[in-house]
C-alpha cells in the first residue's frame, strides 16, 4: 500500500499541466507550460533507451512512443520505415492493432520495453505511449483469436457500418461509426472491449507510463455524437472509462487520471466538437502547425496570425507541433521543409508560455529529396533532436516557469522576438537573409551575449537590437 501510495504522488508531481483545473477552454493567463516532448518516431525500445542520456541533455521532459501494441506483421516486414513494395515493412503498420498487448516487431518486446523504462527513470524523463483503440488493422484476419474472444466475438468487435470507409470527414456520424482511413472501426462502447483495452492500459501505468496520445482520437464519439443503436449503445462512453471517470465490469483506471499527461489527435475541421472534447484532455493544435508551416513557406510572418492559438481550448492544454510524423511520412505536406526551417520554428513555438511543443524525430539520413534517409525501422532518427539551437530553447522553457510571454514580429514579418517576462528572450530570423532587430523588451538595459553563439545584443530604453544570421535563433537570458 505505501509502495502505491508513493507511486501516485510520484506522479502527480510530475504532471505537466494544473491538476485541479477541469475547465479545459477557461484560459488561465498566469499559468505557464514548462515541457517539451520528443516524438521518437519509428524509435524502437533500445534505441531510445541507448540515447536517454543524450535526450534529457537535451532538455526533453518527455518521450512519445510509437505505439506498442501487437500490429499487423505480413511476413518479411520489419526492416525499412517505407517500402513501396509493402515487403520489407511500413510505419503505418504499427497503427493496426491486432491484440492489445504489449510488443510488436518495430519497437520491441515487454522486457525491451521495461528496460527503456527504467532509463527513463534513471534519467527524469517521462515516456508517453501512443495508442489507437479506434480500429483494427486492415486485414481483419489478421485480429488475434485472443483479442475476437475477449470482446465477444468479431461481430461484437465492430460497429454495426464499421467497415464501410468513412466518405464524409464532416459528417460526424460517419466520422465516428465509420471506418476512418478505410480502417475497420471499433465498437468502443462495448463494454467487453473497455475491459480489456483499460487492463492493457492499466499494465503500462504499473510499468511507469506516464500518459498517452490518442490516435484518431475526434473517430470516437463523446456524448453529443450518434451512437450505434443497433449495437443498442445508448451513451458514447469510451472516453468517460479511458479517463477515469467510469468503472466498466469493476475495472478503472489505476491511476488518478489527472496524474497523467494525456492528448487526443483531434485533428481541426468543420464539426469537430473540440469543446467537449476539451472536458477529457488536451488536444493537437493541428491548425496552428499549418500556420506555422505556411510563415516558413512564405519566409515571414507578415499578415498571418501566429500569436493565436486557434482552438477552442485553453493554450496550456494544446500540444503543438511544426510538424507532425503525418504531416512528414503520410501527406508529406512538411517534408519540403529544412531542417533548418523547422529549428527556428520549434525555438519559437518552445520559447512561448503555453502549448506542450512536440518535436518529431526525422529519419537519419533524410532529405528533402529521400524523406526517408536511411530508412532503417528502429533505428534513431537525425541529429536535429539534440542540435544547440534545439536544447537551448528547451532548456529556456523549464527555466521561464511564471514568466508572462510577449510576442513582437519586425514590420517585414522575419523577425520574431518572444519576450519572457524581465528574465529571458528568443530572437529568430525565420528568412534566408541576414537581419537586425530592433524591437521592444522587458528585459533590463545592458548587453547580451545569446547561449548558443555568443553573439551580442543590447537592450536600451526597453528596445533590443542585434544582427541575425539567416535563419538562425538566438536564447537571451538575464543572468
Amino acid at each position: 500500500m505505501l509502495k502505491n501510495f508513493l507511486y501516485t504522488v510520484a506522479i502527480a508531481a510530475l504532471s505537466s499541466i494544473p491538476a485541479i483545473a477541469k475547465d479545459r477552454t477557461l484560459h488561465d493567463p498566469e499559468f505557464t507550460n514548462t515541457e517539451t516532448i520528443l516524438h521518437a518516431w519509428s524509435w524502437n525500445f533500445p534505441t531510445i533507451a541507448d540515447n536517454m542520456k543524450k535526450i534529457s541533455e537535451a532538455g526533453f521532459s518527455m518521450v512519445q512512443t510509437s505505439p506498442v501494441q501487437h500490429c499487423y506483421s505480413p511476413e518479411g516486414s520489419g526492416k525499412k520505415l517505407f517500402d513501396d513494395k509493402g515487403t520489407e515493412g511500413n510505419w503505418y503498420h504499427y497503427y493496426q492493432p491486432t491484440d492489445w498487448k504489449i510488443g510488436n516487431y518495430i519497437v520491441g518486446n515487454r522486457e525491451q520495453m521495461m528496460a527503456m523504462m527504467d532509463s527513463a527513470a534513471k534519467y527524469n524523463v517521462k515516456i508517453i505511449v501512443d495508442v489507437l483503440p479506434n480500429h483494427t488493422a486492415f486485414d481483419v484476419d489478421a485480429v488475434s483469436t485472443d483479442f475476437y474472444k475477449a470482446v465477444g466475438g468479431r461481430e461484437k468487435m465492430y460497429h454495426s457500418e464499421g467497415l464501410i470507409p468513412v466518405e464524409d470527414y464532416n459528417n460526424r456520424k460517419q466520422c465516428t461509426l465509420w471506418g476512418s482511413g478505410g480502417l475497420p472501426d471499433v465498437n468502443t462502447e462495448n463494454p467487453d472491449f473497455q475491459v480489456y483495452y483499460m487492463k492493457f492500459i492499466n499494465e503500462l501505468l504499473s510499468m511507469g507510463v506516464k500518459g498517452f496520445r490518442y490516435d484518431t482520437a475526434k473517430h470516437i464519439g463523446v456524448h453529443s455524437d450518434p451512437v450505434d443503436s443497433l449495437k443498442g449503445v445508448k451513451v458514447n462512453d469510451f472516453w468517460d472509462v479511458a479517463t477515469g471517470r467510469k468503472s466498466v465490469k469493476g475495472i478503472k483506471l489505476s491511476v488518478p487520471y489527472d496524474s497523467l499527461f494525456v492528448y487526443g489527435e483531434v485533428l481541426q475541421d468543420l464539426n469537430v466538437p473540440e469543446k467537449e472534447y476539451a472536458d477529457y484532455f488536451g488536444q493537437t493544435a493541428s491548425g496552428y502547425g499549418h500556420i506555422l508551416r505556411r510563415m516558413l513557406d512564405n519566409g515571414s510572418a507578415k499578415g498571418i496570425d501566429i500569436i493565436d492559438f486557434h482552438h477552442q481550448a485553453a493554450p496550456e492544454y494544446l500540444t503543438t507541433w511544426v510538424e507532425s510524423h503525418d504531416t512528414y511520412a503520410n501527406a508529406h505536406e512538411s517534408a519540403h521543409l529544412t531542417d533548418q526551417q523547422i529549428r527556428v520554428a520549434w525555438v519559437f513555438l518552445t520559447a512561448r508560455q503555453n502549448g506542450t511543443p512536440l518535436f518529431f524525430s526525422r529519419p537519419m539520413g533524410s532529405t528533402r529529396s529521400n524523406y526517408y534517409g536511411d530508412n532503417i525501422l528502429g533505428a534513431r532518427g537525425n541529429d536535429e533532436f539534440f542540435h544547440p539551437e534545439v536544447s537551448a530553447a528547451n532548456k529556456f522553457r523549464s527555466s521561464m516557469s511564471g514568466e508572462k510571454e510577449s510576442v513582437e514580429i519586425s514590420d517585414n514579418g522575419e523577425v520574431i522576438l518572444v519576450n519572457r517576462g524581465r528574465k529571458g528572450a528568443a530572437v529568430v530570423n525565420i528568412s534566408s537573409h541576414a537581419n537586425s532587430v530592433n524591437l521592444p523588451t522587458k528585459l533590463p538595459d545592458g548587453k547580451y551575449h545569446d547561449e548558443v553563439y555568443g553573439l551580442e545584443f543590447n537592450v536600451r530604453k526597453g528596445q533590443m537590437t542585434g544582427v541575425l544570421a539567416p535563419m538562425k535563433s538566438y536564447i537571451l537570458i538575464k543572468h
